[in-house]
Parts: C-alpha cells; sequence; structure tokens
C-alpha cells in the first residue's frame, strides 16, 4: 500500500467535500475544527503543569510545622 496522502488523493477529498457540503458550510467547518484544535491543545498544556497537592483520604491536618515525625505517635 502507498502513502494516503499523495496529492492526488486529497484533490478527490476536497471535491468530494466541496460537493457534501457545499461552499457556504466549508468555512464554517474549518472554523469549528480549528477552534477544537486550539481547545485540545489548551487541554494538553493543563495536563503537563503539575497539579496542586491534595489532602489524604482521611482528611487530617498537616503536622505542625516545627514537629518532627516522631511528635504525631
Amino acid at each position: 500500500m502507498g502513502d494516503l496522502l499523495q496529492p492526488w488523493h486529497l484533490i478527490v477529498l476536497a471535491v468530494v467535500a466541496f460537493l457534501l457540503f457545499g461552499a457556504k458550510r466549508l468555512p464554517e467547518l474549518g472554523k469549528g475544527l480549528g477552534e477544537g484544535l486550539k481547545g485540545f491543545k489548551e487541554g494538553l498544556k493543563g495536563m503537563t503543569e503539575p497539579a496542586a497537592p491534595t489532602q489524604n483520604a482521611q482528611n487530617t491536618p498537616p503536622p505542625p510545622p516545627n514537629s518532627t515525625p516522631a511528635d504525631h505517635k
């Protein structure tokens, strides 16, 4: 099998899309696709940033700052 994104294939796809959706609808579809990709990229940026630390499931308060772990037995 050859490469699916050859220029001849892309031209055929463009003609089929034009016939199916028409000239008025294609810019709207392109705008929607662009906004979707922008939102997807922003979502990926949010996943790469570290999440805020969460407390234990028991909701225990953190130890006082001037104590050692041995003080909390």
